[in-house]
């Protein structure tokens, strides 16, 4: 079920399916990229895992457990139709058989998109449902059209970061992204080791921008200990670039401790309790 909400400057489109946005409209553009040939998303849910582990294995409880998609499964899930208002709406995921499966804990995911001016904000609550502590991960991956204005191409767009960063990338050798930086431009060759990403970023906030437009996107992720910047390498048809906030560095850095009860980043959550991670999307 599509729902879309208008504040007569954005109008917003979401899915229960996988409670994932699907548009994000202003001053006759579109800003979302629209699941196209080159990535068959639009801006998925990443819960209870971001990325996977190795084999997709780990152990709760005890007992070995395989999640058999990447990004947990909230992103391919029905979710049900939570409170909708002329200006918010929500979506809410509750643990079942197929969940409990592959991920031992009881538990009720809630998705929300809030429209202020010109910024949506994305509220995820997750609470835990059930008698023992849970643990888990959760994150973004909302892709945006890049260029977003004809006239430009791919790498007239930089990714701007709200203070200087260092990034170093550690695959099939130790590459600098930036060093001391606050500027991240974009090409297709940036992204042959994959995704781009910052753990305990000392940005609160992340830019797309070019300096041949006046079009932009601002991602403030205030409670985010992990931004990731990504789009696939070697494929022109891309037209866009995720711009990611994650609670932290994905599950795969934690491989080392089999047991989720022990991955350093996972979040623990007491029965009972509930844990709101959010981020804010403006557009311009």
């Amino acid at each position: 079920m599509l729902i879309t909400l208008n504040n007569g400057q954005l109008t917003v489109s979401a899915d229960s399916a996988g409670a994932e946005l699907h548009s994000i409209a202003f001053d006759g553009a579109e800003y979302l990229w629209q699941c196209g040939d080159a990535w068959k998303r639009y801006a998925p849910v990443l819960f209870p895992f971001i990325c996977s582990p190795k084999g997709g294995l780990y152990r709760a409880g005890g007992k070995e457990y395989k999640m058999p998609t990447n990004h947990g499964f909230a992103r391919d899930m029905k979710f049900s139709a939570g409170e909708i208002t002329e200006s918010a709406m929500s979506f809410v995921l509750r643990s079942d058989d197929s969940t409990r499966a592959v991920y031992p804990y009881d538990f009720e995911f809630t998705v929300g998109y809030e429209l202020d001016g010109r910024s949506v904000r994305v509220i995820n609550k997750t609470r835990n449902t059930g008698d023992k502590t849970m643990y888990f991960y959760v994150g973004g991956h909302p892709a945006f059209n890049c260029p977003l204005e004809s006239g430009t191409a791919f790498d007239d767009w930089y990714v701007k970061y709200e203070k200087p960063e260092t990034i170093v990338q550690d695959f099939n050798g130790v590459r600098t992204i930036i060093d001391g930086s606050d500027t991240l431009k974009l090409s297709r060759p940036l992204f042959d080791n994959d995704v781009i990403m910052k753990d305990a970023p000392a940005s609160r906030s992340i830019e797309l921008r070019s300096d041949k437009c006046k079009r932009f996107v601002r991602v403030d992720f205030p409670e985010s200990r992990c931004i990731a910047v990504w789009s696939p390498a070697k494929n022109d048809e891309a037209a866009f670039v995720c711009l990611e906030p994650w609670t932290s560095v994905p599950v795969y850095a934690d491989d080392d401790f089999p047991d989720i009860e022990k991955k350093p980043h996972a979040i623990a959550l007491e029965p009972g309790c509930e844990y709101v991670y959010s981020y804010t999307i403006t557009v311009g």
